[in-house]
């Protein structure tokens, strides 16, 4: 295998080169706050603290209330940094003059697994972490379900970074053509230009699995405890381009996960290095560490977080996820913003941190702050604000977790029906959704026993050699 590294991250005027620069990575790796203002040229680092603290004493929001352009600042403490910014106006992208959000009850019960909570039950209470003397973390005692129910110091952040890492995830989820049944994903740049691209993927763990009807630990790529499988159907031009990460359990020995990125021209696989964590997922706005549904893609061993405090925080939960499978007409535009349509926000309890490598491992990295509001009924990032190496406000996201009926299995988690990436700076986004397939209203993620049984094949979907079987 050849190791390939890349570039840190795209600068101002990457956008009048992003077809090129899409090409070139699936081929080689693939009201303002009352006490404060937004700065001119956009969001220092620093605004967030302002919002923090004037968001300390939250009020509610009354079931059945909509919030609009012409009452947001009345319900602003409830959202993150990033949505006022779009409210305020700040950026190229804004919230459509016919924005509503009509808030409703909350569903913060029953959103995980029954099987995962007896595991949180019965093995959080011995789960550890170590600091080593170069400062790396190491997770100790972990089996299964949430690593740390109750996070409290000392390392709070770090618990609730782990919490989110190491969250819930289905024994397998997948999308395939069969059916057609693949996920989508729309850039849009500032000038309205939409370019589609279609993925099959296959997510599974291979260790600490609590999912009944499959076993704890599967073998197929040793070492690990979860691999990501994804392949591009179209467009043509990138068709089969396919990657794979490798996550392992000891992240000591391992504290970047294993990419390996197969290109159909060279019918061969390449290994990249660890600089590829800022790259560009198929050179979307999504890096390697962004591109995951709880809203966190490194490690625990070389990444550590602050804990800033707890806010009650809108989120889209129960929803029609079939609707964001129709872009753009399917959306709020041009924000591309879920349309009243869709379903009510709720308030969710959230636990905010400021997460970021460890000193020793900050030099080069392409974000200084990566502030997560992870819910705490699920353990999932459902807003995260990226900061560039100025601490100024780069990309903004939304991870849609939603909770709902899983066919043959209950109710519970049901997947990340849509998500969107905001690249605040270069006036870029990437939009997500499991319905973006022409028969948009059916289909969508599978989970666990509706994934078909050829997908469920460990080597082929799991592991590097797999990646050699696709044009085969």
């Amino acid at each position: 295998m050849e190791s390939v590294g890349s570039c840190a991250r795209r600068g101002p005027n990457a956008g009048r080169g992003v077809k090129t620069l899409a090409r070139i990575a699936v081929a080689m790796l693939l009201l303002a706050l009352p006490s404060f203002a937004f700065a001119q040229g956009g969001t220092n680092r620093s605004e967030f603290d302002q919002w923090l603290k004037a968001t300390e004493h939250q009020g509610d929001v009354p079931i059945g209330t909509k919030i609009t352009m012409s009452n947001w600042q009345q319900y602003k403490q409830f959202m993150p940094l990033g949505m006022i910014a779009f409210f305020d106006g700040r950026y190229y992208w804004k919230m459509p003059p016919d924005v509503e959000m009509e808030i409703g009850p909350s569903h913060e019960e029953g959103n995980l697994p029954k099987s995962w909570v007896e595991a949180t039950e019965k093995y959080g209470a011995q789960t550890q972490v170590q600091v080593l003397p170069n400062g790396h973390y190491v997770l100790h005692n972990y089996y299964g379900g949430t690593p740390f129910p109750k996070p409290e110091e000392p390392y709070k952040g770090w618990k609730i970074l782990a919490n989110a890492f190491w969250g819930y995830t289905p024994a397998i989820i997948n999308q395939n053509p069969i059916n057609n049944n693949w996920g989508t994903v729309w850039a849009q740049d500032r000038y309205g230009n939409i370019s589609a691209s279609s993925l099959d993927y296959v997510y599974r763990m291979s260790d600490y699995i609590t999912d009944p009807g499959f076993q704890h630990t599967y073998n197929y790529a040793p070492g690990t405890w979860y691999t990501e499988w994804i392949m591009q159907e179209s467009p043509e031009q990138a068709r089969y381009t396919a990657a794979i990460d490798l996550f392992f359990s000891d992240q000591e020995a391992n504290p970047f996960p294993d990419v390996y990125v197969f290109v159909p021209s060279l019918r061969r696989s390449l290994r990249l290095s660890s600089a590829s964590r800022c790259s560009p997922v198929f050179g979307f706005d999504w890096t390697n560490d962004d591109a995951k549904f709880n809203g966190f893609n490194g490690s625990t061993s070389i990444y550590t977080a602050d804990y800033l405090g707890d806010r009650r925080i809108l989120n889209l939960t129960v929803w029609d996820d079939t609707q964001g499978g129709r872009f753009p007409e399917g959306w709020d535009m041009p924000l591309g913003f879920p349309k009243p349509s869709w379903g009510k926000w709720e308030l969710r309890h959230s636990a905010i941190i400021d997460a970021h490598r460890i000193p020793s491992e900050a030099a080069g990295y392409c974000y200084s702050s990566r502030i997560m509001y992870v819910e705490r009924a699920m353990w999932l990032a459902d807003w995260v604000e990226g900061y560039d190496t100025a601490h100024k406000l780069w990309k903004f996201f939304w991870y849609g977790n939603e909770v709902g009926d899983v066919p043959n299995i209950g109710h519970q988690w049901k997947s990340i029906p849509e998500a969107v990436a905001w690249d605040v700076e270069n006036s870029h986004q990437t939009v997500w959704s499991d319905h973006g397939h022409p028969n948009w209203k059916e289909g969508g993620m599978l989970i666990d026993q509706n994934v078909p049984q050829d997908y469920r094949n460990g080597v082929r979907y799991g592991s590097p050699a797999g990646l050699m079987q696709i044009l085969r």
